[in-house]
């Protein structure tokens, strides 16, 4: 059930933003008179659509004019993506009958350069706008949510964080003498910036730590570096809790089970294990009241059959912030730019071979696992969001295939006067359809690795 779940929202997610980036196409195509023989969600390769407006007999004798219409909108049997197919254009559908014909006044070779340059453009302007809607909304209707990096956060470090120098209980400030204001983007920081440097406080002292560069691969290929580093103060203990009515209260701090010293709930996990099933005696710190000291005590707690306490920690307060509509949309605005400055960023890492970060490019299965195993409206849209730019991102890439292709050749006639021509642009479209064919096997191959693995 959740791996449909998931298939489902990847269908529904790259379903709006296909048919929202062809519209771009087609927006501006349509604008400036130039006819589009096909809209089509996903590719009817060998001529075949699970629906097709031209072949419908339902739009024929209910829609008559949408039937007649110079553009068949359909829908593809192979959802590798979709296409627009805009007539007197070399593109992904590699149609050159119209080549061995004159040139045409609504055709899209005969329209000045400006007109062709959004025509091209028009996909990842409408991923973009896209984007910043979602975000609009998202930040009017829920605020914005993260878990901040103040002074009393510690960091739990994984074994490869203890490699590089860092120590659970550390309080990382940032990164090169730029403070990182989200605990989750610890990690992020660190690897889009190359970070050379740590500032770290431990304990009463400020260290800098001097990162080994080489080490960068392993970091973009460890997730979970840095992990919360959790006092095991008591938040609350549900009825369902085999110590539910025990004498523990809100605010009570445990320091030892079975005698060996706890300083966060990670330190009790493998303790724990040991005792399924059992009883284990816990010391722990009451606060007494109005005062700043505590009181020691003890108590006997049941450990279930998985190695659980079955009580919930307190957990620090998350830095919220709520919107009015007008104060969202600058906000979005900001929040959509930002994360195309980061994306890029990304981009430049997986570009970059010493970085081994084309390691980390995935296909639709890695899509699929960032969804949520259960239907949740915000984390749908802000990954529909991400996606967007993601698509919006990758089609400005200068490659023969992707808009950026055909923007660069555009760029290049308004910057020379010289138009490439038809015979270019073809053999340079199937240079382009190789390396994405590359890049999708590429893609593919990493995620069945890492499902092995």
């Amino acid at each position: 059930m959740v791996v449909l779940l998931k298939t489902l929202q990847v269908i529904l997610a790259l379903s709006i933003l296909i048919v929202v980036h062809e519209f771009g196409h087609f927006f501006f195509a349509r604008l400036f008179g130039i006819r589009v023989d096909k809209f089509y969600l996903f590719f009817d390769v060998g001529g075949k659509a699970l629906f097709s407006t031209k072949k419908s007999r339902f739009v024929a004798r209910h829609f008559p004019r949408l039937a007649a219409s110079e553009t068949d909108y359909g829908i593809g049997w192979l959802p590798l993506g979709g296409y627009c197919k805009i007539a007197g254009m070399v593109d992904e559908s590699m149609d050159t009958e119209y080549m061995k014909t004159p040139p045409q006044s609504w055709e899209f070779r005969t329209k000045p350069a400006w007109q062709r340059l959004l025509v091209m453009a028009g996909g990842v302007l409408f991923n973009f706008i896209l984007a910043i809607v979602l975000y609009v909304v998202i930040l009017a209707a829920w605020g914005s949510s993260y878990l901040g990096n103040g002074d009393d956060t510690r960091i739990w470090a994984g074994e490869l964080a203890e490699d590089m120098g860092f120590r659970t209980g550390d309080h990382i400030i940032g990164f090169d003498g730029a403070r990182t204001a989200d605990f989750d983007r610890l990690q992020l920081d660190m690897a889009r910036g190359r970070a050379r440097t740590a500032e770290v406080v431990r304990g009463a002292d400020t260290l800098t730590l001097y990162l080994d560069q080489s080490r960068l691969p392993e970091v973009l290929q460890t997730p979970g570096m840095f992990g919360l580093a959790l006092p095991f103060v008591v938040d609350t203990i549900p009825p369902v809790s085999p110590n539910y009515g025990c004498d523990l209260q809100r605010g009570d701090r445990i320091i030892s089970l079975d005698g060996q010293p706890i300083r966060y709930v990670q330190d009790s996990r493998n303790l724990l294990r040991q005792y399924k099933g059992g009883r284990v005696e816990a010391r722990y710190l009451r606060p007494r009241n109005a005062t700043d000291a505590f009181d020691t005590l003890s108590v006997m707690l049941q450990v279930d059959s998985t190695g659980l306490l079955g009580i919930y920690s307190l957990m620090p307060p998350f830095e919220t912030r709520e919107y009015g509509f007008w104060e969202a949309i600058p906000a979005g605005f900001k929040l959509t730019f930002s994360t195309i400055g980061g994306y890029i960023e990304d981009l430049k890492l997986v570009f970059n071979p010493s970085t081994k970060a084309y390691k980390s490019v995935g296909s639709f299965i890695s899509i699929g696992q960032v969804f949520p195993s259960a239907w949740d409206w915000l984390r749908f849209v802000n990954i529909l969001a991400l996606l967007s730019i993601m698509l919006g991102v990758m089609n400005l890439l200068p490659i023969p295939g992707l808009d950026g292709g055909h923007i660069l050749f555009v760029l290049y006639e308004i910057l020379t006067g010289r138009k490439p021509g038809d015979k270019f642009l073809y053999v340079a479209q199937m240079v382009g359809m190789v390396l994405l064919l590359a890049l999708m096997v590429l893609a593919f191959g990493n995620d069945i690795g890492r499902l092995i693995h």
